[in-house]
């Protein structure tokens, strides 16, 4: 995997082209080496979009994609077992509805377009997780098994247990015996 440099300007471009050859044995993995490559890379831009200077991304579709790969994917990796790792969701989400809104997400293909859908699956909103499932089963079947999962945890208890630790929230009975029992834990 090519890095892109730290002195040179971030474009969508070098962010879609970092994760495309990070291909899937990393994308959903949990690979430290993998997640520090990814946080050097791309810190800076991560903050840029966060807090809004790149939002003249939004204008075309790679430029859209590539934010919500520093919103939503980004801090999963970069920020791994941390608070900051949802820092970004909502922001992730806003412009995953501008981007489906514009049918700019059209522009990729399946293992890709995927990404313009993980801010929804990532929601503790059960509206959020019902658009996911729609937007995942456009893909096929095989898509939408995680996006499944995911609602049927929020169905269920309203959030993800998993994150119960990192946000400082109280976990129940019931969803410490759902973790303890091997459910779902990011």
């Amino acid at each position: 995997m090519a890095a892109t440099g730290k002195d040179q300007q971030i474009t969508p471009q070098a962010v879609i082209e970092f994760w495309k050859q990070a291909g899937p044995r990393h994308w959903f993995a949990k690979d430290e080496a993998f997640d520090t490559l990814f946080r050097d890379t791309f810190y800076s831009a991560h903050f840029l979009a966060s807090s809004r200077k790149l939002e003249h991304w939004l204008a075309q579709p790679e430029g859209a994609l590539a934010l919500l790969l520093l919103l939503d994917q980004y801090p999963r990796n970069a920020f791994r077992g941390t608070a900051h790792m949802f820092a970004t969701d909502s922001l992730a989400r806003f412009y995953a509805r501008e981007m489906i809104n514009g049918g700019m997400d059209k522009a990729f293909e399946a293992d890709l377009r995927v990404f313009c859908y993980l801010p929804f699956e990532h929601s503790e909103d059960s509206a959020d997780q019902q658009l996911s499932l729609q937007l995942h089963h456009s893909l096929g079947p095989q898509a939408s098994v995680w996006a499944e999962e995911h609602a049927v945890i929020i169905q269920r208890f309203g959030r993800f247990p998993h994150r119960n630790h990192v946000l400082g929230r109280d976990t129940s009975v019931e969803e410490r015996t759902f973790l303890d029992e091997g459910g779902f834990a990011g």
